[in-house]
């Protein structure tokens, strides 16, 4: 019979850095939050006085680029997390271990909700950014 342990250490391999990403997506998210609040309390008057229709356009594919990332990557990640986990928790309940279950299912508990909390602010950011600039670039016309 074909063994699959090699497989099964590999995957576990994964799981640090998907954590690291995920936390560095809600990092990502944070600052993002902050940059937004200030687009919106002054960053969008500058660009209207600017009246450079195409720096702003150029802005807001940026800016709306990162938070599509933001909406879809930590999700991702968030799942990666959970699933990885769950595997070596369930065999250690396989060999009557439930408190290394309970570990597993935490971290994995944990991993989803900050994966869809960056995820949420990505969505958000990203729909009333494009709100925002798309009112802000017919203002400009």
């Amino acid at each position: 019979m074909l063994s699959l342990d090699w497989l099964h250490a590999m995957v576990s391999y994964l799981l640090p850095p998907a954590l690291w990403a995920l936390l560095l997506a809600c990092a990502v998210a944070v600052f993002d939050l902050a940059v937004a609040l200030g687009e919106r309390l002054r960053g969008l008057r500058q660009l209207r006085a600017a009246g450079q229709p195409q720096h702003a356009l150029a802005l807001a594919r940026r800016r709306l680029e990162r938070a599509d990332l933001l909406a879809r990557l930590p999700p991702m990640l968030g799942l990666m997390a959970t699933i990885i986990p769950l595997g070596p928790g369930l065999a250690a309940l396989g060999q009557g271990q439930p408190a290394l279950l309970a570990s597993a299912i935490t971290t994995a508990f944990d991993a989803t909700v900050l994966g869809l909390a960056a995820g949420m602010v990505g969505l958000v950011l990203g729909k009333l950014r494009r709100r925002w600039y798309e009112e802000l670039l017919e203002e400009m016309a």
